[in-house]
């Protein structure tokens, strides 16, 4: 079954394609009437009215009527004004202004995406234009008409196939912007809901621990149990769905986002899962800008999130230090260093794909008195 937006897809599809069908059927009415006038109203005749016989007219009607699905059946139209044009010029009198049906129905052919076709289509008129003016001894166009024709029928699908070139550019680009908000909005999730459920994790695997160690079961470490081990599958399914999405760059997010205003919240929720957090901040703090500022909340987040679930270590220290140019993130903790960190590489990766994409670096490798350390610059543009 359908939901309602599959419905409402459908819905205004269907009110589109019936306000253009209504405008190709105006427009063939409007051409129709413009070509009408341009073949009875001439100098000659005293009333100032010329006679067409009926194939004439029964041209023209074809040529001007099968504009009225020119979107609809793009290549029928085209063929349709083609052979109406061809059989008019050569043998009914007086002329008019038909050629500009086969014009319109080039240009649409083109605007569609068919520009091979519609280059096919407006070389055979060139073609059997070029016959009927040089190869007969009428001439009825002389030079300067021919060059104006030729002119008319290539600048039709050549604005056609750049009207249809802008269109698949706008839509890529609507595309690309969507994919990328989608993206940004998963990548988030995947920070945010990775850090929590490793805390959850880790504290819930802390108690169960206690409760062992003091011989007591039960109800309790039965529930515990089942909270570490359903954290647990439910950071291996986030980082298989999520985790490629790390190395994504986002734009500056639109609404509120954390920033390092929220750096003293993200020591407190790891000093809760039993790791002490010390923070400090050297230098003025400057105004970041969003991007910069969530990338440093991020990565400081990351590599919490890293030393909780993997370094074994019992401190981590925080340093935020604002420079003329740019800001420094620092973690580092006293665990087992790079060694206890098999299975964070996407995770270092994304910290450094963040810090990369605005212009900046992180380095992240054992510290020579022991332990890990993550150091990342990330330049803002500097102070006035």
């Amino acid at each position: 079954m359908h939901g309602p937006r599959h419905e409402e897809s459908l819905s205004g599809q269907r009110r589109s394609w019936r306000h253009g069908a209504r405008a190709d059927v105006l427009l063939a009415a409007a051409v129709g009437v413009f070509v009408v006038l341009t073949t009875v109203v001439g100098d000659g005749d005293p009333v100032g009215l010329r006679a067409v016989p009926a194939l004439g007219w029964l041209l023209i009607v074809a040529g001007s009527a099968a504009l009225a699905v020119r979107r609809r059946f793009p290549v029928a139209t085209a063929v349709v004004t083609l052979v109406a044009t061809s059989v008019y010029y050569p043998v009914v009198n007086p002329d008019g202004a038909i050629l500009l049906t086969l014009i319109i129905a080039l240009y649409t052919l083109a605007a569609t995406g068919r520009t091979v076709a519609a280059a096919v289509i407006g070389g055979l008129a060139i073609v059997g234009s070029a016959f009927g003016e040089y190869g007969t001894d009428a001439s009825p166009l002389g030079d300067a008409g021919m060059f104006l024709l030729v002119g008319w029928l290539v600048a039709a699908v050549a604005i056609g196939g750049f009207v249809h070139s802008s269109r698949r550019e706008r839509e890529e680009a609507l595309r690309r912007r969507a994919t990328e908000e989608r993206l940004r909005i998963a990548r988030e999730l995947h920070d945010v809901l990775g850090h929590n459920i490793s805390l959850i994790n880790v504290q819930a695997g802390a108690a169960l621990h206690a409760l062992e160690r003091d011989g007591r079961g039960g109800p309790a470490a039965d529930a515990l149990a089942a909270i570490k081990e359903t954290s647990r599958e439910a950071l291996r399914e986030l980082r298989g769905t999520l985790g490629v999405l790390r190395q994504v760059d986002e734009a500056a997010p639109t609404g509120p986002a954390p920033g390092l205003r929220r750096l003293a919240e993200l020591a407190e929720r790891s000093r809760a899962a039993g790791l002490a957090v010390d923070v400090e901040t050297d230098g003025e703090p400057a105004e970041l800008t969003p991007a910069v500022d969530l990338a440093a909340y991020r990565i400081v987040q990351e590599a919490l999130t890293n030393v909780t679930r993997h370094a074994g270590a019992g401190r981590v220290a925080v340093r935020i230090g604002y420079g003329r140019d740019d800001v420094t993130v620092d973690v580092s903790d006293d665990g087992r260093g790079a060694g206890s960190r098999a299975g964070t590489g996407s995770g270092i990766d994304g910290m450094r794909s963040r810090a990369e994409a605005l212009g900046g670096t992180l380095e992240a490798a054992d510290r020579p008195g022991g332990g890990f350390r993550v150091r990342a610059r990330l330049p803002y543009g500097g102070r006035p």
